[in-house]
């Protein structure tokens, strides 16, 4: 991936107030989208932050907070200690960049034994042109608790340049359980680099579930968990590259803690001219440690690429860990099967398309699922 000049990025923002939320009641459908609910109805919390400035930071239910992380660590001295513990700041220099100049960020924390009764929201939302937003999450799921978070990430229509830096560090406690819902809706100039680390304690299970089906002008993100003992990882990936898009994604699990488990599971349609680099890594350290890793990528251009790195590392003999990767074409027998069956070449190629992205993403809520599926709907018809 190319470097990114950061200093073309403005770190000035307009500020807004709070009472501005009101008027994304018109654009509902906009939010929707990336899973964001305006109305809170089914929501047990929810984050909004528009540029630098954060609209809304409410809780729904008792035993989950939610603030700034800012705010956060000036209430909680033991905040400290979670603090760049997951992530770096010397990791690259986007880290460096949130580290020295960072524009809020949320903070989520579940009490122990704490079940959210609806999923939590967050959004963050880039509305001015040339601006770099740089957000430092800490999300905190006490032992025994159970949470589905779904945070939603995009651009207003209208913003052709910007920058987001996104670092999230997510700590799972024992027997807790926490499902990680992305959603990325970008612009075809708007360059991001998320950057995640996850500690997942015994028996606590991670799932995370990353959606883009939009162009974005250049994203890099290699979220990256550790595993203890009995503990649960799962990454499922769902992208759709087109025009131009250049994307770096992938996935990494350290299975440190005896019986520990991961599973790893992309798909990728690339179009038009765009790149893709779909990574996946799964290093077995522990005892009887279990790991499976699929890549699966469609090209539908001559002109689009896809590398499929696929990595296993067994550091021993008690570890069983496995992958299958795969990058082709639409084959001319699924084609022929269906156009025998009654359709014509178009409408077999947006089949054959919507079931290759079809991957089921447990725990969505019905609205956030149906848009996830019009999305497919409306990339295979463009086809």
């Amino acid at each position: 991936m190319p470097k990114i000049d950061l200093e073309k990025y403005s770190m000035k923002s307009e500020e807004h107030e709070p009472s501005e939320l009101s008027q994304f009641k018109e654009n509902r459908d906009d939010l929707s989208e990336i899973g964001y609910e305006i109305d809170e109805k089914e929501r047990s919390g929810s984050y909004f932050q528009l540029d630098h400035s954060v609209l809304s930071s409410t809780s729904g239910q008792e035993g989950i907070e939610i603030s700034t992380t800012t705010d956060a660590l000036k209430k909680y001295d033991w905040l400290r200690d979670y603090w760049w513990n997951a992530v770096s700041p010397d990791k690259d220099e986007y880290t460096k960049q949130v580290d020295l100049r960072q524009t809020q960020g949320y903070f989520i924390h579940l009490l122990p034994g704490v079940k959210a009764e609806f999923p939590v929201q967050s959004c963050l939302l880039i509305s001015q042109e040339n601006i770099a937003q740089n957000v430092h999450n800490i999300i905190i799921a006490e032992e025994g608790s159970e949470v589905h978070i779904i945070t939603g990430c995009s651009a207003s229509h209208g913003v052709n340049s910007a920058l987001h830096l996104g670092v999230s560090e997510i700590y799972v406690k024992k027997n807790a359980k926490l499902t990680f819902t992305m959603i990325h809706l970008w612009g075809p100039e708007i360059v991001v680099r998320p950057r995640t680390g996850i500690f997942i304690e015994e028996n606590g299970t991670f799932t995370s579930n990353y959606v883009c089906m939009n162009p974005v002008k250049d994203l890099q993100m290699s979220p990256t968990a550790y595993c203890d003992k009995n503990a649960r990882a799962t990454f499922q990936t769902i992208i759709y590259a087109s025009k131009d898009s250049k994307m770096d994604l992938g996935s990494n699990v350290f299975l440190k803690g005896d019986g520990s488990r991961a599973e790893i599971i992309s798909r990728v349609i690339a179009r038009d001219n765009s790149e893709v680099i779909s990574r996946g890594d799964i290093i077995g350290k522990g005892r009887d440690v279990r790991g499976h890793l699929e890549c699966r990528g469609l090209m539908l251009s001559n002109h689009a690429k896809i590398h499929a790195i696929p990595e296993l590392e067994a550091e021993t003999a008690e570890a069983d860990l496995s992958h299958e990767a795969a990058v082709g074409r639409i084959s001319e027998e699924e084609i022929e099967y269906l156009t025998s069956r009654g359709l014509d070449e178009e409408e077999a190629a947006s089949v054959i398309v919507r079931g290759f992205l079809n991957v089921d993403i447990e725990g969505l809520p019905k609205e956030l699922d149906g848009e996830i599926k019009k999305k497919i709907e409306m990339s295979a018809a463009v086809m």
